[in-house]
């Protein structure tokens, strides 16, 4: 008797039932400007403001390749220190930059980032308007210039480059930086202040990327960052253009912590000051060259690590680490926990 009924309900809800979103890795792949699968987002690759993004960006992308990612894939390949870690990745005032911890350690299980940044969000794609999808891809553009033309971004730009559009905030570029490595995103989850990705990494290994929007100050509420970088301790340190933020006493306890639970701390001059490595425990080797901080950055100038640094000279990097972009320009402490 309810025959009837059932099969017209069935029958309605097929011929009402949207498409599926895009998955992750699809949406990923498109916002780096490479090709995809999915049948609703693969059309909108022939719009000439996609085909603009795509072009524009591998040509920025090969540049950056060139000149600092395949040195620095070639430096860590060969550092026994490092291409034989497996663990968690600490990578503390990073903002989005998940290209470098990846580039870094590839073989890492868990990559814990932070910042201030917004985490932002990726909607489906595949509703927004061909004129929305333009200028939010020029947005992001704009977002990854200073990356891609050094190889750090500047925070006060982000916060306004990041707040613009439907696609904003940090996810959009961790998006477009795991689709460049080569990764595969197999599950997002999202918060206001959190990001979890899941992926599949070059080599076929399952990762998982988290990023925290905090504020690493001493008192800032960071705790769920400190949490989980915890629960995964001991683990490797990444610290680049951070802007001395732990040489002040007002970071001391991030300071303290990452000098605490790091088997090994990979930085420039920016990261924690050299005369907390400089000790008993610590065995430290130095890259690249030390000319000191830019203008900017004037008053951190490390006394001792210019003399070290003309004491026993900086082994060969290749690329640029620091707030200086020329590779001959780089400066890279690794401490190694003894």
């Amino acid at each position: 008797m309810n025959f009837p009924r059932l099969l017209l309900t069935a029958l309605l809800a097929g011929a009402t039932a949207a498409p599926a979103a895009p998955s992750p890795d699809d949406q990923a792949k498109f916002l780096a400007g490479l090709a995809v699968k999915d049948p609703l987002l693969s059309p909108l690759c022939q719009n000439a403001g996609w085909s603009t993004h795509a072009a524009s960006l591998q040509k920025k992308w090969s540049g950056m390749e060139t000149r600092q990612l395949a040195p620095a894939r070639q430096w860590s390949a060969a550092n026994p220190d490092l291409n034989r870690r497996t663990g968690a990745v600490f990578y503390p005032f990073s903002g989005p930059d998940a290209l470098h911890a990846c580039t870094f350690f590839p073989k890492a299980s868990t990559y814990i980032l932070c910042g201030t940044e917004p985490v932002g969000s990726v909607p489906d794609i595949t509703r927004m308007t061909p004129a929305q999808i333009t200028a939010d891809l020029t947005n992001l553009r704009t977002a990854l210039e200073m990356m891609l033309a050094t190889h750090y971004f500047i925070t006060k730009d982000m916060r306004v480059d990041l707040s613009r559009g439907t696609i904003h905030g940090t996810l959009p570029l961790l998006y477009i930086f795991l689709a460049r490595t080569g990764c595969t995103i197999r599950q997002v989850e999202v918060t206001p202040s959190q990001a979890r990705i899941q992926f599949t990494g070059r080599g076929g290994k399952k990762q998982t990327l988290h990023y925290f929007k905090t504020d690493l100050s001493n008192g800032g509420g960071h705790e769920a960052f400190l949490s989980l970088c915890r629960q995964h301790a001991p683990g490797v340190t990444l610290v680049k253009s951070a802007s001395y933020l732990m040489h002040s006493d007002g970071f001391s306890s991030i300071r303290n912590f990452l000098l605490s639970h790091s088997s090994v701390i990979i930085q420039d001059d920016t990261g924690i000051p050299y005369r907390f490595l400089n000790k008993e425990g610590w065995e430290v080797k130095l890259y690249g060259t030390y000319t000191g901080p830019i203008r900017l950055f004037s008053e951190y100038h490390q006394e001792d690590l210019a003399q070290a640094y003309a004491r026993t000279g900086g082994a060969p990097l290749g690329f640029a680490f620091g707030y200086f972009s020329q590779s001959s320009k780089g400066v890279l402490i690794q401490a190694t926990r003894r």
